[in-house]
């Protein structure tokens, strides 16, 4: 049989050997008691580390709002924060120095009461019904009763943690600004092409004082000759008329190298002529060259052109390198000749610049008819252009050369030329070294 065991504690019985009532329910008590207590003492461990966490969590709150706060302020672009029923939840420090507003004095308050009208309200929130992402310029009151100036804004739908709308972000800018900047671009770009033309304009003069300085010499020596043989002319003639003898006119004739003078005279006025028609061939390209209209289009031959953009430029430049150039027959294209001779130029002062200073540094420029297409190469000998900004220099403003020696605007002007003409430019590598820029233009079949 199994032992019998007495439920009751031992502390229960006197000394005596007998059960005692009293002391068992006190040490049941006291039992009780002490388990009350360390479940209290659990408890109270539990909230302290509980309130531990929170402060801490607490704290990482209020530092990430006082970022987000400091990001608002310092963000230059108004910020408006809707719910879906149009009232403003929160706006950043650029909005309320653009109203004048106190942020507690807008929290809360429907977006129509500070736009500036009715219509424009109507507007403002069929666009934002739309979705559309496109600028939209509104004026808002200010705290002075007044009207601000326009806002180009934009907006965004805003998502709650589930991903569902609740509600709508307003961003944008004072227009007045935007165009002020915009307008002063506008002026930095037309300076700089300008300056880029005058550049382009001033190695034109070079090359074309080069070419007319020598028929120019060449006719001032001959009516310097001339104007000599004319005063021989006259002192033989005045001798003739003054009746003298015939002994004294032969000898005044000879004395006079009157012989000489007339069968020097035919080639004399012959070489002035020439001289005479070559500057006015020279000044006749430079009409037909002007590029000052650039509505005109015409048929023309780039050969033509090309020679002589490519003599103008190999005239004005001081770095002695050999320039070549072999054109077809004709290549007929249509256009404007002076722009696509401001192009010949561009090309051939860039490869004249990178062969500067080179031992046999040399440039050729190369023309012909492919198919339905004129075809025009610059090609020189010199380090050619890097990989990594083969795609970069037709970008407006880049250039290799040294500050002062270039703006970056020549091929980037040259590439909106040959492309408005219906062509493409393009730059590479030659594989003996060297660049090789491409021209493209339709022919004029």
């Amino acid at each position: 049989m199994a032992a019998y065991t007495d439920p009751r504690p031992s502390s229960a019985y006197d000394f005596a050997g007998g059960y005692n009532a009293e002391t068992a329910t006190a040490t049941a008590q006291e039992t009780a008691w002490i388990e009350v207590i360390r479940k209290m003492e659990e408890v109270y461990s539990d909230l302290i580390s509980y309130e531990v966490e929170l402060e801490e969590k607490n704290t990482a709150l209020e530092e990430a709002q006082r970022f987000i706060n400091s990001v608002l302020s310092a963000v230059s672009d108004i910020l408006i924060v809707c719910d879906q029923k149009g009232h403003i939840q929160q706006v950043n420090l650029a909005f309320i120095q653009l109203t004048g507003f106190a942020e507690v004095d807008l929290f809360e308050r429907r977006l129509d009461e500070v736009l500036a009208d009715g219509a424009e309200t109507l507007r403002l929130y069929s666009w934002i019904d739309s979705g559309e992402g496109r600028d939209r310029e509104v004026r808002f009151r200010s705290a002075d009763g007044g009207v601000t100036d326009p806002v180009a804004l934009n907006c965004a739908t805003r998502l709650d943690h589930h991903g569902l709308p609740a509600g709508t972000v307003l961003t944008g800018r004072p227009v007045g600004e935007l165009r002020r900047a915009y307008e002063a671009l506008k002026t930095a770009q037309a300076q700089l092409v300008h300056q880029e033309k005058m550049a382009s304009l001033g190695r034109l003069i070079a090359g074309v004082a080069h070419e007319l300085n020598n028929p120019i010499s060449f006719v001032y020596g001959n009516v310097h000759a001339l104007s000599k043989y004319s005063g021989r002319i006259a002192a033989y003639l005045d001798a003739i008329h003054g009746n003298c003898g015939e002994a004294e006119r032969e000898a005044l004739r000879k004395s006079l190298r009157i012989d000489e003078t007339m069968a020097d005279l035919p080639a004399l006025i012959d070489g002035t002529a020439e001289g005479a028609q070559r500057v006015a061939d020279i000044v006749r390209s430079l009409k037909r060259l002007s590029f000052s209209n650039a509505g005109d289009s015409e048929v023309f031959d780039l050969g033509e052109v090309m020679t002589k953009a490519v003599q103008w430029s190999a005239s004005g430049s001081r770095g002695g390198a050999a320039v070549g150039i072999e054109p077809a027959d004709k290549l007929p294209v249509r256009g404007n000749a002076g722009q696509l001779h401001q192009v010949v130029i561009n090309l051939v002062e860039n490869a004249l610049d990178a062969v500067s200073g080179r031992t046999g540094g040399r440039v050729s420029v190369d023309g012909a008819v492919l198919g339905d297409q004129v075809v025009l190469t610059v090609e020189d000998n010199g380090p050619g252009i890097p990989d990594e900004t083969l795609t970069k220099v037709f970008d407006p403003f880049y250039t290799t050369k040294p500050v002062g020696k270039g703006t970056g605007l020549g091929l980037w002007i040259s590439y909106g030329i040959i492309r408005d003409h219906g062509g493409s430019l393009e730059a590479s590598n030659r594989p003996g070294g060297g660049a090789r820029f491409t021209v493209r233009l339709p022919a004029a079949l």
